[in-house]
């Protein structure tokens, strides 16, 4: 997923980057709160349950339903041929291994396809869908990049710091959602959309880039109240 700049990414994950880094402090205590959400530190330290995890992984796997289809948006608004392919690997990655990723826990769990597929959305999966289908109708890629960037980005430097901590044990389903969030496949499209967000930021004019602060942030406000849904799933 994810445009070059000439900063290189940090050992621990973090990227030097210049505007990528502005829109993520620009959120302030919403990103804060994605990267550090109980329901995340849950699954890093094994403890999380079954009901709030099914749950999750039927509403995340609607959600990227609807994610690819704005990557595939996204891929045809691209400025130039080797951006179009760059969103068509990013749609690739969530279609045939993400995707694949949240099918083969729900069959662990005695969800098949069918079953998943008819589940029906929360109104947090509904609300951040219909933003992002919002955005992609009537936006430039700057602006479709910058509402796109929050879910990729989170869930990457979740994925690094729940793997860094080992809190999970080996072959758990807390250790297999980190490991496919930390897999270099992943990685590599969440650099590339970094960048490419970067790159488009520092070429675009104050109102795009006051845009593309406003839709960054406003998809982290999705992220949180998605993880808070999850998280309050559990305690019926």
């Amino acid at each position: 997923m994810r445009g070059q700049a000439s900063q290189s990414s940090e050992p621990d994950g973090g990227f030097r980057l210049g505007f990528a880094r502005e829109l993520r402090a620009g959120a302030g205590a919403a990103w804060e709160r994605i990267t550090t959400h109980p329901f995340t530190d849950a699954i890093g330290d094994g403890s999380l349950s079954l009901t709030r995890f099914r749950y999750f992984m039927r509403q995340d796997y609607l959600f990227l339903i609807d994610y690819a289809r704005v990557l595939a948006m996204a891929s045809a608004s691209a400025p130039d041929l080797d951006s179009m392919s760059r969103f068509a690997a990013l749609l690739d990655e969530t279609l045939n291994s993400e995707m694949e990723l949240h099918r083969s826990f729900c069959a662990d769990f005695g969800i098949g396809a069918r079953q998943l597929e008819a589940t029906q959305p929360a109104v947090a999966t509904t609300a951040y869908a219909s933003f992002l289908f919002g955005v992609a109708r009537r936006s430039h890629i700057a602006e479709i990049s910058a509402a796109l960037l929050p879910c990729q980005w989170s869930y990457d430097e979740i994925g690094r710091k729940l793997a860094r901590r080992r809190g999970a044990r080996e072959g758990s389903f807390h250790r297999r959602w980190i490991d496919g969030y930390c897999s270099p496949e992943y990685r590599q499209v969440t650099d590339w959309l970094v960048r490419f967000v970067d790159r488009v930021g520092g070429e675009a004019g104050p109102r795009a880039r006051g845009a593309m602060h406003r839709l960054f942030a406003e998809s982290c406000r999705h992220e949180l109240r998605f993880w808070d849904a999850a998280w309050r799933a559990g305690r019926a």
